[in-house]
């Protein structure tokens, strides 16, 4: 297979990743009505500690919403594949939150994807294994964790800053890297990735 065709995307290929896309919208949805009372509930038990808890608390759980880029570029291969991904259920995630913070959320969608996007492209999207899947989750955290820094707490001081962002990486490498490399395990079981370049490497792996 030539290079060109090897890395150029077919139509199923773009049906696959936007369906990821918005079903990946939807868990972001369920997560944030999950973690919105227990944040709250959080933060009532230990008001004094409020700014530390929420330096930690909120960037651990935040992985979640960095499921779409990792999930669709590990599922794809492909350049491009993580950002559509990010960026379609980012655009979905607006509607389904009323349009509240679209800026914000658009511009987190587009960080989170390069971040992604750019674990993939430096092992030439030819590496595909629990540590290339964890390290997308890794970098989309830090990207991630940067971003709401600049944009939220701009005056926070560095020490809170760096395990913020440390934070957001390790929930990024669990919440997103393992849990898209378990995902696709999962999925290639089925069948259901078969026209795949991830369904392939699965089969070729059991046979």
């Amino acid at each position: 297979m030539s290079q060109k065709s090897r890395l150029s995307w077919r139509v199923n290929e773009i049906v696959i990743v936007s369906v990821v896309a918005a079903a990946c919208a939807v868990i972001f949805w369920i997560w944030d009505i999950a973690v919105d009372p227990a944040t709250k509930t959080l933060f009532a038990a230990v008001p004094e500690y409020r700014p530390i808890v929420a330096g930690m608390w909120l960037p651990i759980v935040a992985g979640m919403w960095l499921l779409a880029g990792v999930l669709g570029g590990y599922l794809i291969r492909k350049p491009g594949a993580a950002l559509y991904c990010e960026i379609v259920a980012a655009v979905i995630s607006v509607f389904l939150t009323g349009g509240a913070w679209s800026q914000s959320i658009l511009i987190a969608g587009f960080f989170q994807g390069i971040g992604a996007e750019i674990a993939f492209a430096v092992f030439g999207y030819r590496v595909w294994n629990l540590s290339t899947a964890a390290f997308a989750g890794a970098l989309s955290g830090l990207f991630m964790g940067v971003n709401e820094i600049i944009i939220y707490y701009p005056d926070m001081e560095i020490f809170k800053a760096v395990i913020y962002v440390v934070c957001a990486v390790v929930s990024g490498i669990v919440l997103a890297g393992v849990l898209s490399w378990g995902l696709t395990k999962a999925l290639a079981k089925t069948g259901v990735l078969a026209s795949l370049a991830s369904g392939v490497q699965a089969r070729t792996v059991r046979g």
